[in-house]
């Protein structure tokens, strides 16, 4: 367990610009602490400890705003990058190297039982605000998009973006594991709508042509 916490902490300098100490991050970010007091609390879960595990977990989300369920599984060198609102469920899967913004969820869908909340692979990057819901998978090297709402599975090297979430970018190639430009997310919407732009202007074009032809 020290191992993967040192491994956490480690990549906390790896992912963000503003870490500038250890005594820092260890004091004062919030991610960390609710990652700490997960690590305990799963630890403790895993050896039938009754009612500690949860206790843990509910101090944790009220010192620090995110709430991780003890039961959840999450890989090495996770990251939560200012937090306030995250949520994750009790069969959640995190795989390694995976970043999340605030107010992202993992959650379930309704009052199903069993396996109700999604499954990440590695090197996953989810956007502020997201939500994912239900038992589905996203696969490695996932981009998920600011306040996207996934609710179907997403298979590897791709990003997604929405309401409800769509595929817009899907490559062979492994995408960067800890970086994702907000600023710069395609906007099928906007090409769209620039596209009957253009199907229009040529339409007027041809109706201008075909008038100066057949003069009244």
């Amino acid at each position: 367990m020290f191992k993967t916490i040192s491994q956490d902490l480690q990549a906390i300098f790896d992912r963000d610009p503003a870490a500038t100490s250890r005594l820092e991050v260890i004091l004062t970010y919030a991610g960390f602490h609710a990652l700490l007091a997960y690590r305990l609390a799963h630890w403790l879960k895993g050896r039938r400890v009754p009612f500690l595990p949860r206790a843990i977990s509910q101090l944790a989300r009220w010192l620090t705003g995110i709430e991780i369920h003890p039961s959840a599984k999450i890989g090495e060198r996770f990251f939560i990058d200012h937090g306030m609102g995250v949520v994750i469920g009790e069969t959640a899967e995190v795989g390694d190297n995976v970043t999340l913004f605030q107010g992202v969820t993992l959650g379930g869908t309704g009052k199903e039982r069993g396996k109700r909340h999604p499954t990440l692979g590695s090197h996953v990057v989810v956007g502020a605000g997201a939500k994912i819901l239900g038992g589905i998978t996203i696969g490695d090297n996932v981009k998920i998009g600011a306040n996207s709402v996934v609710l179907k599975s997403v298979p590897p090297n791709s990003t997604v973006i929405g309401v409800p979430a769509r595929i817009i970018k899907s490559q062979g190639e492994r995408l960067p594991d800890a970086t994702m430009d907000h600023t710069n997310m395609p906007d099928p919407t906007a090409d769209r709508f620039a596209a009957l732009e253009l199907e229009l202007i040529e339409l007027r074009k041809k109706l201008d042509n075909r008038d100066s032809h057949n003069p009244r």
